[in-house]
């Protein structure tokens, strides 16, 4: 049997993510919590209850989301000024009780490409027009 020898360096350059750059630290630190989602149609959705739904940017790339009954861990990266890209988020699987933002939430975010913080607020732009969340810092 064989065994494969990788120097340690190269083994932690290729587990290492991006940090994220420039005007994207101004994500980092806050745990925001879901005001609205306003969709491309005119529809306009509201969480029950705010801390519902969560983001937690860290500085190494990682991210952590509560997704009302359930919880996911991911990565996301900013590829330049108002950039922002998700990567696959392993998440748990509860049954939450039904709803729209339950559903939708967890899906779309893979669909963000942009944000935007303004007056304290952080707005995810979805691809195509197809609608903005808007996150504000937890208390």
């Amino acid at each position: 049997m064989r065994l494969l020898t990788i120097p340690l360096a190269a083994l932690l350059a290729a587990c290492a993510q991006t940090p994220p750059q420039g005007e994207a630290v101004g994500l980092v630190g806050p745990t925001w919590q879901l005001v609205s989602f306003k969709g491309g149609d005119g529809r306009v959705e509201v969480p029950i209850d705010k801390s519902q739904f969560q983001l937690v940017f860290n500085a190494n790339g990682s991210v952590f989301a509560r997704l009302d009954c359930n919880r996911g861990n991911g990565t996301w990266k900013s590829p330049g000024p108002n950039r922002i890209e998700f990567g696959p988020m392993a998440t748990t699987r509860a049954m939450c009780p039904p709803g729209w933002l339950q559903d939708h939430v967890p899906r779309q975010l893979q669909n963000i490409r942009s944000y935007a913080i303004r007056d304290g607020h952080l707005f995810l732009s979805l691809v195509a027009d197809g609608g903005i969340f808007e996150f504000e810092p937890a208390r």
